[in-house]
């Protein structure tokens, strides 16, 4: 890793993120009532059938909203998760979304028509019917990656509201903040345009510093890879073949891989004989064992360990994220989320319980004020590495 200020042709291990640390821690609208084909319904109608048999079951909630034959289930995020993704599957272009209502805890989907809505029910799901299809939400993110991709701005699709929400930090003004306020008007009730205060970028330090030529990030999760151990952390922290430390100097291991921009992730090789406990440091004395990896659903409520600001709850707020930290530094499919973070808490554990999350990719603000943060998948870390939880 190289130091704050280290400019990115001056040979340092790594391209420097502008966080990285030299030093250890640290109005309403008409809804649209589309027609769906007889085979299609049937076809949705089947999958639902499957699901309902396959028993995607557990209590009963308060579903008052929904019609008395249908009840809606009780569940956990994961359990939520789980069904959003086998209704997605079953109903194909008719679904719209999904997210987690971790008040009644139950899972609501967004569909285009009632007869979609209907398997929803059927599964024990809560149905939401609105305006924009899941194509059309990606047609807008196409629209803004053509034409406002510009440093400091962020986008994702958030079901709750159905539409793209647009993200502008501190460093977005002037023509570039003109150019974007057109390009989102254009887009009407499809997409929606924020200014956050902070600044976007990659937080470089679950939870335990680790260092590389001077700078910090955070270890993410241990996992095995070919029958041996290894950990994972952001990409951004370092390149192939760095070598890191702990905070007192002992050393961890090589970095094996690592990708960044696109996404940020990476993996390194521990040296042998160093310990590779499956758990997070809580920094309270205990730790939290991890058992598997899993995929967000926006409504989850998620922690995160860092070795700058520690622990810090918050909740997942959207997914598939893309985010521009500038110098063409552009990472896609995110989570975005709630919980703060600061420099040095990169490559830091996202988790909900035993279930590995994300890995710490950057944002803005810090734990005082608050901010967006952004994390790269889990899941599709360690199926690129060819990795898993161990």
């Amino acid at each position: 890793m190289c130091a704050t200020d280290q400019p990115r042709n001056s040979g340092c291990t790594r391209t420097c993120p502008p966080h990285c640390r030299a030093e250890p821690p640290t109005g309403g609208h008409y809804v649209k009532h589309r027609r769906i084909a007889k085979r299609r319904v049937a076809i949705a109608g089947a999958g639902i059938a499957a699901l309902v048999a396959a028993g995607v079951t557990l209590q009963t909630a308060n579903a008052s909203e929904e019609p008395p034959q249908y009840t809606v289930k009780t569940l956990s995020a994961t359990g939520a998760g789980k069904l959003a993704s086998d209704l997605s599957s079953a109903l194909g272009a008719d679904a719209a979304g999904a997210y987690y209502d971790s008040k009644s805890k139950a899972l609501v989907v967004n569909v285009v028509d009632e007869a979609a809505a209907q398997g929803v029910r059927k599964a024990g799901g809560k149905a939401k019917i609105v305006e924009n299809s899941l194509a059309e939400l990606k047609a807008v993110r196409s629209t803004l990656t053509d034409k406002a991709t510009i440093p400091g701005t962020a986008w994702a699709t958030d079901p709750v509201t159905n539409k793209v929400v647009v993200t502008a930090d501190r460093t977005v003004k002037g023509d570039a903040w003109a150019k974007l306020e057109k390009v989102v008007g254009a887009l009407g009730q499809k997409a929606e345009l924020k200014k956050s205060a902070g600044e976007f970028k990659p937080l470089i330090a679950g939870g335990d510093a680790i260092l590389s030529g001077g700078g910090r990030c955070s270890l993410g999760f241990n996992v095995i890879k070919d029958g041996v151990p290894h950990f994972i952390t952001a990409g951004h922290c370092g390149q192939a073949g760095s070598q890191w430390t702990d905070s007192t100097g002992g050393a961890l291991g090589t970095m094996a891989a690592s990708t960044f921009p696109g996404n940020d992730f990476a993996l390194v090789k521990y040296d042998d004989g160093v310990e590779h406990p499956s758990e997070v440091n809580l920094y309270n004395g205990s730790t939290q064992p991890i058992t598997k990896a899993g995929e967000a659903t926006v409504g989850m409520a998620v922690t995160r360990s860092g070795s700058t600001t520690q622990v810090h709850d918050g909740e997942v707020t959207a997914l598939d994220a893309t985010v521009n930290y500038g110098n063409g530094d552009i990472v896609n499919g995110l989570i975005q989320t709630t919980v703060c973070a600061e420099p040095g808490d990169s490559g830091g554990s996202l988790f909900a319980g035993d279930t590995a999350i994300g890995l710490t990719s950057g944002g803005s603000g810090d734990c005082t004020s608050g901010g967006e943060t952004f994390f790269q998948p889990v899941p599709a870390a360690l199926a690129a590495l060819g990795a898993e939880i161990g």
